[in-house]
């Protein structure tokens, strides 16, 4: 086809047997791009509370109702577990999955324990993993990597997991309705999830990590490129408190940033300053985030 280029774009998810059954290798020839759902960036400020509760999902999020979305919710779970994960090339018992699924909901932003969360289910440590693995690769689950440096102290090595979309995260916990997930003991863990995905979304890829030393000091997110440090609290006004400083120096950052669901910036601290979620996910997706900062 020289006389003829063409472009293809491939929708979807390929499964894993088609790829092996392919006669050829398009490495070098294909740019893969993340598509999640709805995104701050794509809606108004005063639809972000919505997003949260019923996730990116376009059919959830434009329901008529929150009875109506969460409905939609709950038979996506069933058809992913019957039959999405079996067309994906997952060879995994539903109910067992189905089970996994919801016990990792309670793991929500915790450092990921493949054997305490086998043991609670009764199977093996491998099998714990393949099924987290199976999430991951289908968009259900994100894990963050722990960022390693020669500090002399006990750093946290095991990966932390989220559920990308906050939406099928209530489900599972049963949440289903705005009343009921401000009075739901995984509040706070479900904003940080949320705020996490909104920002890692708008970095289009770029490594992200997070930190943190066993009984001390922690950092929800760090951009090593950027010298970025972030910390992700559910509070109308955050301070400026001690893990932060150490963070600050073990890490030399340029700047830390507390995403609070706040309207208004305003500084902690010496190139500390806390920033709703709509304008840290604004500038996330500018060439140089936070060049507006001394």
């Amino acid at each position: 086809r020289k006389e003829n280029p063409a472009q293809f774009l491939i929708l979807g998810s390929a499964s894993p047997e088609l790829s092996r059954q392919a006669s050829e290798s398009l490495a070098g020839r294909v740019e893969i791009i993340e598509m999640g759902g709805f995104h701050l960036g794509e809606l108004a400020k005063e639809e972000s509370h919505a997003l949260w509760l019923r996730g990116g999902f376009p059919r959830s999020f434009l329901a008529g109702s929150e009875m109506d979305s969460m409905e939609w919710r709950k038979q996506f779970v069933r058809t992913f577990l019957e039959r999405d994960l079996a067309q994906l090339g997952f060879r995994m018992s539903p109910q067992v999955m189905g089970r996994f699924w919801t016990m990792i909901s309670h793991y929500h932003g915790q450092i990921w324990n493949s054997s305490e969360i086998a043991a609670s289910m009764g199977i093996s440590h491998q099998s714990a993993k393949n099924y987290l693995d199976a999430l991951e690769q289908t968009f259900m689950v994100r894990r963050v990597l722990p960022w390693f440096v020669n500090v002399g102290k006990r750093l946290v090595k095991s990966p932390k997991i989220f559920f990308r979309d906050s939406g099928i995260f209530h489900t599972l916990q049963g949440i289903e309705s705005e009343q009921a997930l401000i009075s739901h003991p995984k509040l706070g863990a479900s904003w940080e999830g949320f705020a996490l995905e909104q920002m890692l979304s708008s970095l289009q890829g770029e490594e992200a990590y997070f930190y943190a030393i066993h009984g001390g000091s922690d950092l929800d997110l760090y951009l090593p490129k950027h010298r970025l440090g972030f910390e992700i609290k559910r509070t109308d006004a955050p301070r400026k408190s001690r893990s932060m400083e150490i963070a600050m120096r073990d890490l030399g950052l340029k700047k830390l940033i507390v995403v609070y669901p706040g309207t208004r910036s305003y500084e902690l601290g010496d190139q500390v300053h806390a920033m709703p979620l709509g304008d840290v996910v604004s500038s996330l997706g500018s060439s140089k985030p936070f060049a507006n900062f001394s």
